[in-house]
């Protein structure tokens, strides 16, 4: 795995905060937690699209980012679990990490960043 894909890993890390948060935030702080969640997830998600082709990084970002929120609700907030939803999950991380594979990095040797 390379830097860019980390970003991309990195950026759906903090899109589970910002999710949640935009769900249970209900002070000054939580929603400072929030923006700053946003503001990283977006960050890294747009220095990793300059070098992965976007619409893939950002398939795998939302789909990350989909799977983390679901746990993290099943974990934290005590969402039902239900077995489809977890096959659900398990069958979008199989595209996530299909994307991933067959995915190349842009050339940009040369190129102004």
């Amino acid at each position: 795995m390379n830097l860019e894909w980390i970003k991309v890993f990195f950026a759906a890390f903090f899109e589970v905060f910002w999710v949640i948060g935009l769900k249970h935030a209900d002070s000054f702080w939580t929603w400072t937690g929030t923006v700053i969640a946003i503001y990283i997830s977006f960050h890294a998600l747009i220095a990793a699209g300059k070098k992965l082709p976007v619409g893939t990084a950002y398939a795998v970002f939302v789909g990350l980012g989909t799977a983390g929120t679901v746990i993290s609700e099943i974990l934290f907030f005590n969402e039902p679990v239900k077995l489809a939803k977890l096959l659900l999950i398990g069958v979008l991380l199989v595209g996530v990490i299909g994307l991933k594979l067959v995915t190349k990095e842009k050339d940009t040797e040369g190129a102004e960043g």
